[in-house]
């Protein structure tokens, strides 16, 4: 069968969605592939069910890739989870929905290593175009995007106390706006979530799209993309109908992530000359693709607070869901499970850039990891969660094929703890928590410290501890880097170097990770893909 578009998008995922509504609103013919599902389902879309997807594997296996880090020497050679949604909106629907744009140096330093056009000043624009800010729109906000972003609401005594603690022990202020003019400061969480609804890109960007020249398909996993005399011409593609082939007649734009990016890549011949003879895949341009992975982590402490109200036992959440049909978009199950969040400078900070983002999660976590695929269990005493969260690792890992097989997990190793320095900093942000938490702001709400706990009392113990606590903040970035030179993989309008009719859109293009949350950034990235696109 002979199907074509004008552009090929891989992955219906953060921005997937937001090119493919970009590109198609020109009236271009655009088809979107996804491996996974739909959206459509009450687990996806109503924000607060995040927590029971985290910790039901029954459910986890319905909407996710199911990938393992490999061993990681420097954590124990634990095996962690790298989860990744497989189902239309991609990662977004399965997140905690946190909305951090990161802070502005962050792209101002992707333009000095040569990325022209992705500053601060340049990129803002398309943070504004993409978002709907519930104070309406400001010079650095935007107003009328298809992103509703809102405060966290009703939240927790326990967390609303911890912002008043954080501020008074780090010396910081209370951040009405982290994506504003600064982000240094003590905040109440936004969220890509609003009246009982989560706002992935695809409900944003491709919910009523009505748009006739826009194919959606899903139960689609990309093989390859078809490459013919150093042009990008289609994709090969399986379904359960079988094997067949997509035709580009203008590009072939990857927007898998940062795992499916680059072992689509690989799989077409693009990549490490040495490692596609490894499997037997014939070279057709030799780059970096799966260099420079790396991602945030964060270590979970949690303490005892009546005041954090929630129970983590299936009781308290089968009356949570009662009340949300009862009384649609009030109950914590309309909201992100994350209330608070802090950004503060630790003593290794560079300049007025933050280092240490603190989650304020209002509920119990299972400790020490949840490396196992099983049923975690929770104390179901009211708890605050704090997670004290390292934002600019200096350790690089790498992302590779493990067969040619487009079917078989990619070998991703992000070389967590590889470099001292994150140990460190972990450390540090561990530290500040329990200062804040001995703090009399709020100490006298707090029973007692669950995990790590006493058997933990100094830093020396911690830091025999943080190998086995670390885990993943599910924020992957960078193996199709963005650049001039030999180690980019994508130039600066994420054109692959070296074939035409191709581009990379998600956040395996960043040089270097952003200070927070990277689902924001990863829609800007779409945003800003098609201005480039279609600017005259």
């Amino acid at each position: 069968m002979d199907e074509s578009a004008d552009y090929v998008i891989v992955g219906a995922g953060s921005a997937g969605c937001v090119l493919a509504r970009r590109l198609a609103d020109t009236g271009a013919r655009v088809i979107l592939l996804e491996a996974g599902g739909s959206d459509r389902s009450r687990l996806v879309r109503k924000p607060g069910l995040i927590a029971v997807f985290h910790n039901i594997p029954e459910l986890k296996k319905r909407l996710d890739w199911g990938y393992y880090s490999s061993p990681q020497a420097a954590a124990l050679d634990r095996r962690i989870p790298q989860t990744r949604g497989r189902v239309l909106g991609g990662s977004g629907s399965i997140n905690g929905m946190v909305f951090v744009r990161g802070h502005r140096r962050n792209y101002d330093d992707w333009a000095a290593e040569g990325c022209q056009g992705w500053s601060y000043a340049d990129v803002l624009p398309s943070f504004k175009r993409m978002e709907n800010w519930e104070d309406g729109g400001t010079d650095l906000r935007g107003s009328g995007g298809p992103i509703q972003v809102t405060r966290a609401k009703d939240i927790t005594p326990a967390a609303q106390t911890f912002i008043e603690a954080l501020a008074d022990t780090a010396g910081v202020v209370k951040n009405d706006d982290y994506n504003g003019e600064h982000q240094e400061g003590a905040s109440l969480f936004q969220q890509s979530a609003h009246r009982g609804l989560r706002y992935s890109s695809s409900v944003g960007y491709l919910d009523g799209h009505g748009l006739p020249n826009l194919k959606i398909e899903t139960g689609c996993l990309v093989t390859r993309v078809v490459l013919a005399n150093g042009r990008a011409t289609g994709v090969d593609v399986i379904t359960k109908e079988g094997h067949r082939t997509i035709r580009a007649t203008r590009e072939v734009i990857l927007a898998a992530g940062t795992f499916g990016s680059a072992q689509l890549l690989m799989l077409s011949g693009v990549g490490p000359a040495a490692h596609l003879r490894e499997h037997g895949i014939e070279v057709v341009a030799d780059l970096p693709v799966g260099d420079n992975l790396h991602d945030h982590m964060f270590v979970p402490m949690t303490y005892l607070m009546k005041s954090a109200r929630n129970s983590g036992t299936a009781r308290y959440f089968a009356a949570g869901l009662i009340r949300e049909t009862l009384r649609g978009g009030t109950t914590w199950v309309s909201r992100s499970v994350f209330e608070a969040v802090g950004f503060v400078r630790s003593s290794m900070a560079s300049g007025d850039v933050p280092d240490i983002q603190i989650h304020a999660l209002p509920w119990g976590y299972p400790g020490p990891n949840q490396d196992a695929p099983i049923r975690h269990k929770v104390d179901p005493r009211p708890s605050l969660t704090l997670m004290a969260t390292l934002i600019y690792p200096k350790s690089r890992g790498t992302l590779r094929l493990s067969s040619a097989d487009p079917t078989a997990p990619p070998v991703i190793d992000p070389a967590y703890l590889a470099e001292p320095d994150d140990r460190r900093l972990l450390l540090d942000g561990m530290d500040l928590v329990r200062d804040v938490m001995a703090n009399k702001i709020i100490s006298a709400d707090v029973t007692g410290e669950l995990a790590p706990g006493p058997a933990y009392p100094d830093r020396a113990a911690l830091a025999a501890e943080v190998p086995n606590r670390a885990t993943t903040v599910y924020h992957p970035v960078g193996t199709c880097r963005m650049g001039v030179g030999e180690r980019a993989v994508v130039d600066p309008e994420l054109r692959v170097r070296g074939i035409e009719g191709l581009r990379v859109a998600d956040a395996s293009i960043m040089p270097s990770i952003t200070g927070g949350n990277t689902n924001a950034p990863a829609m800007m990235i779409a945003e800003h893909c098609a201005s480039l696109m279609l600017q005259p």
